[in-house]
C-alpha cells in the first residue's frame, strides 16, 4: 500500500510524458563503418585481393561456396571494427553497406567462418600465411630490424586440441595454448608467430622458429639484434645467432652456478640511484665456449618495484642478468635490452584490441590459422597507421576506430553512379580529404616511419 501522505499529494489524473522523435526504418544501406572506405582504399593500391586469390588458399567445396578470399578479408575486417568471437563475424554479414564498401557479394555466417577455418591443416597454415608474410615483408622499404622474441599464455576453458596445462603466471593450473612472437621493434609489426601447445617450453623448436622468422622478412631487410627473455637463453640458440652474425642480449636464467658468481662480485659501478652494473664470464655445460654476461643490481630500499631475482647471499637487492655478444658498456647494453618490453605491449595490443585470443576452435590448426589472420590484419592496420596517418607513436586501434572508421555513411547515387555519403561534420572534412589524396600517392615499396 501506499504511504498515506504520498497517496495524498498524487494528482488526480495522470500528466502525459513528452515524448522523444519519432522513429521509422529505412531501406537504405547505411553503416556505421564509413570510415573503413580508407582501409579499402589502402588494400587496393597494395593489390591485397590479389595476393589472397593466389597465396594457396583452400577452393570452396562447391559452386555455391565462398570465395575464400572475401572469407579472409570479411574476417579482417570484423577484427578492425572490434569483433572477438566467430560469433562477432554476424556483424559484418548483415552491413549491406560494408559489404558494397569491399566489393562482397555476401559474407558467410559464424557457422560457415568456424568451417572455412576448420578445414586448415599444418601444411595449409604453413603454405598461405608464408607466402602472404613474404609478399608483406617484400615490399617494405629495406630496414635493418631489431626482432624481439617473446611468448605468452592464453588461458581456454574448453578440450581444444593443444590445450594444455603448462606455464601460466596469471591462472595458475589453467590449460593454456603457449605461442611464441617475433615482432620487429622498429616499424612495431609482427615478423612471425606459431600456436603452440600450453605445455611447450619457450624454448621449444625456437632454432626452427628463427629459421622460418628469417625466410619471412627475406634478402631486403637484415636481423641487426635479436632481444629474448630467459626462455630462449639456449646454447644452441647462442651458436644459431652466432653463426648468421647477428648480435644478441637475452635475458639470463639465474641457475645456481651463475647466483654463485654473482655473489662473489665486488666491482660494481653505479649508473643511477639504488642501480650498479657488472659483467663476469659464464659458459654452461656443451657451450664449449665462454659467453659475457651482464648483471644488473636494483636496492629494494631505493627501487621498492625493481624486478629480478633475489639472492639469500645478498638481501636487499633484486638482480637481472643478460647474456651478449655486444662490445656496449654494460649500462648501454641494459638500456638497449630494456626496449624490448615494447614486445609485451603488442603482445597485450593483439590480444584486447585484435582478439587474438578470442577466435578458438576444436582444431589446433583452425585456431592456429585465425590467430595468424589476426596477425596480418595487426600488420595492415600498422602499416595504415605509419604509412597513411603518418603517425609512428602507438596509436592504439580503438583510437583509429574512433578517429577515422566509426562514421555513420549511406550508400546513395549521384549521376548515376554509386557513392557512399560519409557523415562528417565539415571541421573534419578536411582532414579525411587528405587522407585519401595521400592514399593516391601510396605505392611501393612502402615506407613505415621509424
Amino acid at each position: 500500500m501506499l504511504n498515506a501522505e504520498l497517496a495524498c499529494n498524487l494528482p488526480d489524473k495522470i500528466v502525459p510524458q513528452p515524448t522523444g522523435l519519432p522513429y521509422a526504418f529505412t531501406d537504405k544501406p547505411v553503416t556505421a563503418w564509413g570510415g573503413l572506405r580508407l582501409m579499402q582504399e589502402m588494400l587496393l593500391r597494395i593489390n591485397f585481393r590479389a595476393t589472397l586469390d593466389s597465396c594457396g588458399l583452400m577452393p570452396p567445396g562447391s559452386n555455391r561456396g565462398y570465395n575464400p578470399a572475401t572469407m579472409m578479408e570479411s574476417f579482417m575486417v570484423c577484427v578492425w571494427i572490434g569483433g572477438a568471437r566467430f560469433s562477432h563475424t554476424a556483424i559484418v554479414r548483415f552491413d549491406d553497406a560494408l559489404k558494397q564498401i569491399f566489393g562482397w557479394k555476401s559474407v558467410g555466417s559464424v557457422s560457415t567462418f568456424t568451417r572455412f577455418f576448420g578445414k586448415f591443416k599444418q601444411q595449409d597454415v604453413d603454405e598461405v600465411f608464408g607466402n602472404i608474410n613474404r609478399w608483406f615483408w617484400s615490399r617494405l622499404a629495406p630496414k635493418t630490424l631489431t626482432l624481439d622474441l617473446d611468448s605468452s599464455v592464453v588461458t581456454r576453458y574448453g578440450q581444444q586440441e593443444g590445450v594444455a596445462v603448462g606455464y601460466n603466471p596469471h591462472k595458475r593450473g589453467r590449460p593454456a595454448h603457449h605461442p611464441l612472437f617475433a615482432f620487429a621493434a622498429d616499424i612495431r609489426m609482427a615478423v612471425h608467430a606459431w600456436l603452440r601447445p600450453g605445455d611447450t617450453a619457450s624454448s621449444s623448436n625456437v632454432n626452427n622458429f628463427f629459421e622460418e622468422a628469417l625466410t619471412v622478412i627475406g634478402p631486403c631487410h637484415k636481423v641487426g639484434l635479436v632481444r629474448a627473455d630467459s626462455g630462449f637463453f639456449v646454447g644452441a640458440f647462442l651458436s644459431l645467432l652466432e653463426s648468421k652474425r647477428i648480435n644478441y642480449i637475452v635475458s639470463a636464467r639465474m641457475n645456481p652456478v651463475i647466483r654463485n658468481m654473482i655473489a662473489g662480485l665486488k666491482a660494481w659501478v653505479g649508473v643511477d640511484k639504488g642501480i650498479a652494473v657488472s659483467e663476469l664470464r659464464y659458459e654452461a655445460h656443451k657451450w664449449g665456449k665462454e659467453r659475457r654476461i651482464i648483471v644488473v643490481r636494483q636496492e629494494e630500499a631505493e627501487r621498492p618495484q625493481a624486478k629480478g631475482r633475489l639472492l639469500f647471499k645478498m638481501p636487499g637487492y633484486r638482480y637481472q642478468a643478460y647474456v651478449t655478444d655486444l662490445g656496449l658498456s654494460p649500462v648501454d647494453t641494459w638500456r638497449l635490452y630494456r626496449g624490448r618490453a615494447d614486445s609485451e605491449n603488442r603482445i597485450e595490443e593483439l590480444k584486447n584490441d585484435f582478439g587474438a585470443s578470442g577466435f578458438c576452435l576444436d582444431s589446433f590448426y583452425g585456431t592456429e590459422a585465425a590467430f595468424r589472420t589476426v596477425l596480418v590484419a595487426y600488420n595492415l592496420m600498422s602499416l595504415f597507421r605509419q604509412a597513411l596517418l603518418l603517425s609512428p607513436s602507438a596509436v592504439k586501434l580503438p583510437t583509429m576506430r574512433f578517429q577515422c572508421f566509426a562514421i555513420g555513411s549511406w550508400i546513395g547515387a549521384n549521376a548515376r553512379r554509386k557513392v557512399i555519403r560519409l557523415g562528417l561534420a565539415s571541421k573534419r572534412r578536411a582532414w579525411f580529404d587528405g587522407l585519401f589524396a595521400r592514399i593516391e600517392q601510396f605505392h611501393a615499396p612502402w615506407l613505415c616511419q621509424t
